[in-house]
């Protein structure tokens, strides 16, 4: 009887431990990953490109009409990298920059070079420095402003990024301490393209080194004349791209110590480009239509966008703002957002009809002088589609 219990206890072992193994077995079975050929890692977000742009001017005596044109004609500049696509249809980031040399205003010591803007994608602060400038006296040294430009900006060290030095000038380009030569390799260094712009006979500037510039800046020689008249084209569609500017400019909602100020200057930089033309005005406002102008350290619609945004720590508020809610804020901001997308698609629109009208009119009054905005255009499609960007 002892042997029999015996037998039997020990097969109710066996069997209960062959349950718990195949119970463990069920187990991992299930919380085991499925592998098959339709698996793949998860992939890293994409980078975004980035165009980044290096206007330095020679704001000599001799050089109103170097001013004029670029103030008369940043926002046509703008407006054409606001066209930029990467290789895969992507929007690029784009970023400019303004230096000043060859003005006996600034220290001797710095070789007559001042940085007025490092890198930014808020265009009114370039505009506001570009309207404050203003010429005298002359020592202009080429390489100074380019090395100090390659030195203290932050470029990128990807070789996918678009990044261009336009530098403009009248005198002779192998002036001053620093070798031009060595100041443009350093830009080829760091990846960037050094393009030089003589105010005056092609042929002279080539004999004043600027031509020799650009070939060792991997860039392109170019010539303007820069007191030549500027005329701004008239269209059809002015009027209505400056009525959708007065509506555009009711979706910013400033925030932050220096919301309200910013919120100033935007309005102020509208009124500079309305004193020098309507139709200039129309150029600025259609850049305030277009993907480049963003306004993230001020603006709530703007700031709502990035990465990581909460209403709760934002400092600041507008009035109207302080008494609402977490979701009522939101909402509010979600609000101007949509009405400010619709005016931009209305900009976008009457843009496209816009600059169909201006290139018309060109081809009719053809003066055969070039231009700071033109020939900074050209050699910015020409540099991007190197690099497989686009214009659409």
């Amino acid at each position: 009887m002892k042997n029999l219990i015996k037998t039997v206890s020990y097969g109710l072992l066996i069997g209960l431990m062959a349950c718990e193994s195949n119970e463990v077995t069920q187990q991992l079975t299930a919380t085991e990953p499925i592998i098959n050929a339709q698996n793949t890692p998860e992939e890293s977000p994409k980078r975004t490109k980035k165009i980044k742009l290096a206007i330095l001017l020679d704001t000599s005596g001799s050089m109103e009409g170097l001013l004029a044109q670029a103030k008369n004609q940043l926002w046509k500049i703008v407006n054409q990298l606001a066209l930029a696509k990467d290789a895969d249809g992507e929007d690029p980031e784009i970023e400019l920059a303004l230096y000043q040399y060859g003005n006996d205003g600034l220290s001797a010591m710095d070789g007559y070079v001042q940085q007025i803007s490092g890198f930014t994608s808020e265009l009114d602060e370039i505009s506001e420095q570009l309207f404050a400038l203003r010429t005298n006296g002359g020592s202009e040294y080429c390489g100074t402003v380019i090395n100090e430009a390659i030195g203290n900006l932050e470029w990128s060290a990807n070789e996918e990024d678009l990044q261009i030095i336009f530098i403009a000038g009248n005198e002779a380009f192998s002036q001053g301490p620093q070798a031009y030569a060595e100041a443009c390799k350093a830009a080829v260094n760091k990846h960037v393209i050094v393009n030089t712009i003589f105010c005056g006979d092609y042929n002279e500037g080539a004999r004043t080194h600027w031509n020799d510039g650009a070939l060792i800046g991997h860039g392109k020689y170019m010539n303007i004349d820069h007191d030549a008249k500027i005329v701004h084209i008239k269209s059809p569609y002015d009027e209505k791209i400056i009525a959708c500017n007065a509506r555009l400019n009711k979706t910013y909602i400033p925030y932050g110590k220096q919301g309200n100020l910013k919120k100033e200057k935007q309005l102020v930089q509208d009124e500079n480009a309305m004193q020098l033309s309507s139709a200039n005005a129309t150029k600025r406002y259609m850049s305030k239509g277009s993907k480049v102008y963003k306004n993230t350290s001020w603006d709530l619609v703007d700031a709502s966008d990035k990465k990581g945004f909460d209403i709760t720590k934002v400092n600041k508020l507008p009035e109207n703002m302080q008494s609402m809610s977490s979701i009522e804020k939101m909402t509010y901001i979600e609000t101007l957002k949509t009405q400010r997308n619709e005016i931009k698609s209305e900009i976008a629109k009457l843009s496209k009809e816009r600059i169909v009208f201006v290139q018309n009119e060109k081809r009719k009054n053809n003066s055969g002088t070039s231009q700071l905005d033109e020939v900074i255009v050209a050699a910015i499609k020409e540099q991007a589609i190197q690099k497989s960007y686009r214009f659409e």
